[in-house]
């Protein structure tokens, strides 16, 4: 017997006020109804899935300059959505960066990825797999530009990083690393000062806001005796 069903999915991440968080929205109908799930739908029979999901996110809700989507993993488990339809699910990764605010429809909220509401089918355990793909990525990528605005201070940027990773990090040890690896410039500028003055911080933007490797093997540890979990 074949696949009765093809859907696609996304896990859209940003981090927001302080915390990293997810876009979902609640479900209407049953199976599941009132619960929490991540935007898509079905898989439609002229299109390849990253078409798919990005048609679906825009149509749903407003989300049409994600800074970065990738296929996160097949969802295939026989018993996935209840009701006697076996269901297949591309899940996908997509960032959204600090500096905008997309419009959402009243039944979509964000939720910090460590505190999720009720969430219907696999949903949950899909949101794990892309906080989990986003902190590796953060290692060895340059993936911190789909997080970041445009222009950023090294203050700044460690607050996403922490928030992504869901531990502190050094700004030092974070400016070294991605200096080193050529993925930082200064602009030139500086940030407006603060409420208490002080010393105007220099402004800094990602070299290239397209994908790409830097170090294969590099880790950004957490500090000891904590988990990127913590």
């Amino acid at each position: 017997m074949g696949l009765a069903g093809h859907e696609v999915l996304a896990a859209v991440l940003q981090v927001r006020a302080g915390s990293l968080q997810v876009m979902l929205w609640q479900r209407a109908r049953e199976p599941h109804a009132h619960r929490w799930s991540l935007p898509g739908g079905a898989l439609g029979d002229r299109e390849d899935v990253e078409a798919s999901i990005r048609r679906q996110l825009a149509e749903k809700v407003d989300v049409r300059q994600l800074s970065h989507v990738e296929q996160l993993a097949v969802f295939s488990a026989p018993s996935r959505v209840p009701g006697g339809t076996r269901v297949v699910a591309t899940a996908f990764l997509g960032l959204v960066p600090s500096s905008i605010d997309p419009v959402v429809p009243g039944d979509t909220s964000w939720y910090p990825v460590s505190a999720l509401p009720p969430s219907a089918f696999d949903h949950e355990a899909i949101v794990r797999r892309a906080r989990h793909r986003l902190a590796a990525k953060l290692s060895y990528t340059n993936v911190g530009f789909a997080l970041a605005p445009p222009e950023f201070t090294i203050s700044a940027l460690r607050a996403l990083y922490s928030a992504a990773l869901g531990y502190k990090v050094s700004a030092t040890n974070l400016q070294r690393v991605l200096s080193r690896r050529g993925l930082l410039e200064a602009t030139g500028a500086t940030a407006p000062p603060g409420p208490s003055g002080g010393r105007p911080a220099a402004l800094f933007r990602f070299v290239s806001r397209e994908m790409r490797v830097t170090d294969p093997f590099a880790v950004l540890r957490p500090p000891a005796a904590r988990s990127v979990d913590s």
